[in-house]
């Protein structure tokens, strides 16, 4: 990637149109027309010699090269930050940020990615299966099984989320229940009644049983799959299968320390597929 052969205020430009997918969404946020942004992309690419976007009729589909040029820019832009919140002794901004509890699980072990190091953000996690309010400020970000459609919310895509059974190779064919009010704690409960090795209220609980040897734990395959102990044991649950959004308030998604969480949360969770 050769960012040094290209401008800091057409990178910046960059920035805009990757973050908003598009030309007219970015004209909004940087005050260009569409036109001058779509020459000024076209120039870019020529200065660093490879292609940044698959251009649609819908919007701008960002590039291999485009993505590892977002998040290499996003830590320049984060350490400019930090090193301006030094100067002036500043405190890290908070960012309460709401998931369910397999993907809080799976941010925890990150922790270190979304926040920076040094750190330079403060977040506050808020694990819970229900959506808090956003327009009210209860959370600045969730993290969402469908995209938003209230007024006023805007969201990125990310990877989809896929369910499995997994269980230790010794562990007996019988399955870990878990009470709770989810789509998957539904299916698991239709799926075996009363014929459970034990129940659980907590979904990190059957994470623990099954890597313990218990029995079998219904999990989302991208905490599932980490674990080298546990094997999947048959093919993925196709009707568990949903969507997973990063939401925020389009008034905030502009902040600063708001758009360093996302890019990171993006990298962190991953991009969709297809």
């Amino acid at each position: 990637m050769n960012e040094a052969m290209a401008g800091w205020d057409d990178l910046q430009l960059f920035l805009a149109v990757a973050r908003e997918g598009g030309l007219s969404r970015a004209a909004k946020v940087t005050g260009r027309s569409a036109a001058t942004l779509g020459r000024r992309m076209l120039a870019l690419e020529r200065a660093m010699g490879c292609e940044l976007f698959i251009r649609h009729d819908r919007g701008y589909e960002l590039t291999a090269h485009a993505r590892q040029l977002l998040g290499e820019l996003s830590e320049v832009e984060a350490r400019i930050v930090r090193l301006t919140a030094a100067s002036g002794d500043a405190e890290r901004p908070l960012v309460k940020l709401s998931a369910g509890s397999w993907t809080t699980l799976a941010l925890l072990d990150r922790f270190d990615e979304i926040a920076g190091s040094p750190a330079d953000i403060r977040l506050r996690f808020i694990s819970t299966e229900t959506e808090l309010d956003i327009p009210h400020r209860e959370v600045v970000i969730g993290v969402r099984n469908r995209r938003p459609s209230e007024e006023g919310l805007a969201g990125r895509s990310l990877a989809r989320v896929e369910f499995a059974a997994y269980a230790r190779a010794d562990a007996p064919e019988r399955w870990i229940k878990v009470l709770a009010d989810t789509p998957s704690a539904r299916w698991l409960d239709k799926k075996t009644g009363n014929d459970a090795v034990c129940e659980v209220t907590s979904p990190r609980n059957s994470l623990d049983l099954a890597l313990a040897g218990k029995g079998m734990a219904l999990l989302p395959t991208f905490i599932g799959d980490r674990h080298e102990s546990l094997q999947r044991r048959g093919s993925t649950v196709t009707e568990l299968g949903h969507e997973r959004w990063i939401v925020t308030h389009q008034d905030d998604r502009h902040l600063p320390e708001v758009r360093r969480t996302i890019d990171r949360l993006c990298r962190v969770l991953g991009a969709p597929h297809g």
